[in-house]
């Protein structure tokens, strides 16, 4: 598209984040796009979209030529039925996370994307959190050498509080046939996402998942897992929904010192003497390196969903780098689906996950599932604006 040009947006799913999205798009905060349609099953959903065309299924706005891009922010499940139609049918497509619920279907979205129609399709993912200018600063020191070789990594992020009214505000939510997993498929693919994208992937997973812990729901509310790296390095990643108040730290020892992320300050007490060479070096017995301590903060936590619109349209447009390419939400999946099977299995999984056993034991829960869901009360309306820095 040439430069002057304006992104037609159709998004397909309006709850809670396609509502969002919408309001963002149709308040002009992102320059070059213009929302010119939406589509949902629910009739309701449109009610309030006068000013835009309106589709009772997600397809049918696909076929319309109406719109140049697409973001769908429907149930997990569907991510991979749209994103693929939608890429064959030569959109720009920006999905919402998870990418897709299992990394077989991944690979399938991925593989459209790679056979797409025109090269210059734009496929991005709704990784809002790689915009915090805290997560950049950490990956900027990880990968700019400033740490030193990475030996520990712990992640607890228990502040997703879920009450068992957000649970029952919708049929599919929390359920294996409908969202295909827990606080690991829903709220934890941005710290997944983080995960991977400052420290890479495990080579092996062990997890241990509880099964609605805290909530009437048949999947994972609270998980605690471990991972190994080819280079030594350990991590351990612990969430839930059902904490109150949670934590949201994550503390990296590496040669060079320790980074503790915290409270909206990112505090680095830096060896003077990297801790392997002053272990070596040392004739004192129980000496320890000494330190000084720097703090870094930020006065916000960037953009967040309207700096991921805002790139995804410059990309369009002008070419510019993605922030969240979705061919590398394949990475968080990949970690959630580990961590389920190897709670499931009971063992340690070897990574890279094998995409077809996995998938197959996904199945077999949804087929044998005798859950049955609470009857949905009725709630107030969520406002989700809260939440994105989590």
């Amino acid at each position: 598209m040439e430069s002057n040009q304006t992104v037609r947006f159709g998004i397909i799913g309006v709850g809670n984040m396609g509502c969002i999205h919408a309001k963002c798009l149709r308040a002009g905060e992102v320059p070059g796009a213009t929302l010119v349609a939406v589509a949902d099953r629910d009739p309701a959903r449109l009610e309030s979209f006068s000013d835009v065309k309106k589709y009772d299924d997600g397809k049918k706005l696909l076929r319309s030529k109406h719109i140049d891009a697409v973001l769908i922010a429907t149930p997990h499940y569907d991510h991979t039925r749209l994103g693929v139609e939608a890429l064959r049918t030569g959109l720009h497509v920006l999905v919402e996370k998870p990418i897709s619920v299992h990394k077989a279907d991944c690979l399938k979205l991925i593989g459209a994307y790679n056979a797409r129609p025109n090269p210059a399709q734009v496929f991005a993912a709704m990784f809002n959190q790689r915009t915090d200018p805290f997560y950049i600063k950490i990956r900027e020191m990880i990968r700019g050498g400033e740490l030193g070789e990475l030996r520990r990594v712990n992640w607890i992020i228990s502040n997703w509080f879920r009450t068992e009214t957000y649970y029952a505000s919708g049929g599919w939510r929390a359920t294996w046939g409908g969202e295909g997993g827990g606080v690991l498929l829903n709220q934890c693919p941005h710290n997944l996402d983080l995960f991977q994208w400052m420290f890479g992937m495990p080579s092996k997973v062990r997890a241990f998942c509880s099964m609605g812990r805290y909530h009437n729901i048949e999947v994972e509310d609270d998980v605690t897992a471990y991972f190994e790296y080819p280079n030594g390095m350990t991590g351990v990643f612990i969430t839930s929904t059902g904490e109150a108040p949670g934590t949201n730290r994550l503390e990296i020892t590496a040669e060079n010192g320790k980074l503790v992320y915290e409270n909206d300050t990112i505090t680095f007490t830096r060896n003077e003497t990297p801790m392997s060479e002053f272990s070596r070096t040392t004739t004192q017995a129980f000496a320890c390196p000494a330190t000084t301590q720097s703090e870094i903060r930020f006065p916000d936590h960037g953009p967040q969903h309207i700096g991921i619109l805002k790139n995804f349209v410059e990309t369009v447009l002008e070419n510019k780098p993605l922030i969240a390419p979705a061919t590398e939400g394949i990475h968080s999946v990949e970690l959630a689906n580990a961590m389920l099977f190897s709670s499931l299995k009971n063992k340690t999984i070897d990574m890279p996950l094998d995409a077809t056993a996995y998938a197959r034991a996904l199945k077999n829960l949804i087929k044998t599932s005798k859950f049955v869901k609470p009857e949905i009360r009725a709630a107030a309306p969520v406002d989700l604006s809260q939440s994105f820095s989590k």
